[in-house]
């Protein structure tokens, strides 16, 4: 554990100093866009801090590699420099489109390009672990696992709206993603797999919390599409490593690892709303007769402000919605399934009362409004 900490908060400190150097630079060479239509913020902002969290991550990936400890994950080494290739493209691509606004299919193109260098080099599904054990065909792995890339890649993408949206929702699904990969890891023995899940999670967690005090309402930098699908591709490539690789007929210590279904609903879970706000945008997009990729202002975080809540309310209410279902799932490994679906159903009927609060302060208000000025009535009409 004390090394994954220790790659945790390498990633933290060169992400924050990171963060910090390109904030400054943008701010004096004015690096930014200007203000779109379905922006939340008001003040030109530069949008290049996940060239910072790319740093944060470079560099932490250089230290784990020199640690002994994680001799497994670097023991193929295509498979490391695939992924920080196609974080490299991504990246790129990111940066370019926050920059000059690339068209979609231009993104989209480069997004296949790098989820296909991860799966070129092995990172995809292999097997499910549906009815014992499912063998995936190679050809259906390489679809699902590409597919599987770019939509949370979009998803993670189409929530970054508000300020520490995504780093915060981040840091919430990957601290609960680690801790069961690195359980896995201890029951099930040390393999590759299990331990690049781990390390990814904690570089990842880490480079979220380095940059989120400079992206905490009111945000000095944003992380941008760069960053935003750069956290997308971590999760995929951490949650494919390991619901590609497991087999459940392993899973035998009792109350511990019983749940043979976790490894494909957690990272479910831990994307929910990430991939609700995704297929709502889509289809309603699709409906209206526009692109999928096209950008509006009805995405669930707009729909929060546009309710009442405060930019900082609807923040947190994601927060809550992802750490109840991810805690939720996650709990399903230590305590009996009863009190975990418990959890699950409270947390959940919270956060939705905590969500529709503002609806039922306006009708509260428009109700103390009629009784306080009724309506004048016609004459000659029966009072």
């Amino acid at each position: 554990m004390i090394f994954y900490i220790l790659a945790g908060v390498v990633s933290a400190a060169v992400t924050w100093g990171a963060s910090w150097v390109i904030w400054r630079l943008s701010s004096k060479y004015k690096l930014y866009p200007s203000i779109r239509d379905r922006d939340v913020h008001s003040t030109p902002t530069p949008r290049l801090g996940g060239l910072a969290m790319f740093v944060g991550i470079l560099v932490a990936f250089a230290v784990a590699s020199q640690v002994s400890w994680f001799h497994l994950v670097f023991a193929k080494p295509g498979q490391i420099m695939a992924i920080l290739g196609a974080a490299v493209i991504i990246v790129l691509i990111g940066v370019a489109d926050d920059i000059w606004d690339l068209d979609w299919l231009t993104k989209l193109a480069g997004q296949i390009i790098a989820a296909g260098l991860l799966v070129w080099q092995g990172v995809q599904l292999v097997t499910l672990p549906v009815g014992g054990i499912t063998v995936v065909p190679p050809v259906v792995g390489l679809v699902l696992s590409v597919g599987a890339v770019v939509l949370v890649m979009n998803a993670v993408n189409f929530i970054d709206g508000l300020d520490g949206l995504v780093a915060g929702v981040a840091i919430i699904a990957n601290g609960a993603f680690f801790i069961y990969s690195y359980i896995l890891a201890r029951a099930v023995g040390e393999t590759e797999y299990f331990n690049l899940a781990s390390l990814i999670t904690a570089v990842l967690i880490g480079a979220c919390l380095g940059f989120l005090p400079l992206n905490w309402h009111p945000a000095k930098l944003f992380m941008g599409d760069s960053g935003a699908l750069l956290v997308g591709l971590l999760m995929a490539t951490s949650a494919i490593s390991v619901t590609g690789q497991i087999d459940p007929n392993t899973l035998q210590s009792g109350r511990l690892l019983a749940p043979a279904f976790i490894p494909i609903l957690l990272p479910l879970a831990i994307l929910l709303i990430p991939l609700l706000d995704f297929m709502l945008a889509v289809t309603r997009r699709i409906r209206a007769g526009k692109s999928p990729f096209s950008a509006d202002r009805k995405h669930l975080h707009h729909r929060l402000l546009d309710m009442g809540h405060t930019h900082l309310q609807a923040v947190l209410i994601f927060y809550s919605w992802t750490a109840v279902v991810s805690i939720g799932v996650l709990s399903f490994l230590f305590v009996p399934w009863g009190w975990s679906l418990a959890f699950i159903v409270v947390g959940l009927a919270a956060t939705t009362v905590a969500t529709l609060a503002p609806l039922g302060k306006r009708m509260r208000l428009a109700a103390r409004s009629t009784q306080a000025h009724p309506a004048p009535q016609k004459k000659g009409a029966p009072s």
